[in-house]
C-alpha cells in the first residue's frame, strides 16, 4: 500500500485544497491530509478547528482510503511515522511552484522524502484560503469556495475577533 501526504495549514480548507486530496488518493492507496501548524503565520481558526472542517469535508466528498491528522513538528518526521512514500502539493501557477521547490528539495535532504507536484483545477485556480479569510472579513460570499460549514467557521471566528 502506497501512502502520501498532502499537508498544509488548511486555514480555512478550500474546495482548491480538497481538489487536491482526490487527485492525490487517484494515485495512492491512502491519502494522510496532514493539518500543521505553521508558526510563521497566524491561524485563524485553531487547530483542532483546522482539522475537524476537514474531516468534515473529506467525509462530505465521500472520500475513502483519506484521513486527517495534526503534523506535530517536522513534516519529514510526520511522513515516517504514518509511512508516506510521498507529499503532495498542489500547484496553482509559477509563484506557487517557486514556493514549494525549496521546501521540496528540504524534506528530500532531511528525510528522503519525494514531493509529488499536482497541477490544480483551472477552475479553483483563483481560491485561497487567505482570499477567503479576506473575502468573508469585508463580508462577502465564500461559501462556493469552500466545503460545507467551513463559510460558517471563517465567519463566526471572525466575528470573534479570531483565535
Amino acid at each position: 500500500m502506497t501512502t502520501a501526504v498532502c499537508p498544509g495549514s488548511f486555514d480555512p480548507i478550500t474546495l482548491g485544497h480538497l481538489d487536491i486530496v482526490v487527485r492525490a488518493r487517484a494515485l495512492f492507496d491512502e491519502v494522510v491530509v496532514g493539518v500543521a501548524r505553521n508558526a510563521s503565520k497566524r491561524a485563524l481558526l485553531d487547530v483542532d478547528e483546522r482539522v475537524r472542517l476537514a474531516r468534515a469535508a473529506v467525509e462530505h466528498a465521500g472520500l475513502d482510503g483519506v484521513r486527517v491528522e495534526v503534523v506535530p513538528g517536522l513534516l519529514v518526521d510526520f511522513c515516517r511515522e504514518v509511512g508516506a512514500a510521498a507529499v503532495v502539493k498542489g500547484l496553482r501557477g509559477g509563484a506557487d511552484f517557486d514556493a514549494e521547490l525549496p521546501m521540496a528539495l528540504m524534506n528530500r535532504h532531511l528525510g528522503s522524502v519525494e514531493t509529488v507536484f499536482v497541477a490544480g483545477d483551472a477552475a479553483l485556480l483563483h481560491v485561497a484560503s487567505s482570499l477567503v479569510k479576506d473575502i468573508a472579513g469585508h463580508g462577502g460570499p465564500v461559501d462556493d469556495l469552500v466545503p460545507p460549514g467551513v463559510g460558517d467557521a471563517v465567519r463566526a471566528a471572525l466575528a470573534s475577533g479570531g483565535r
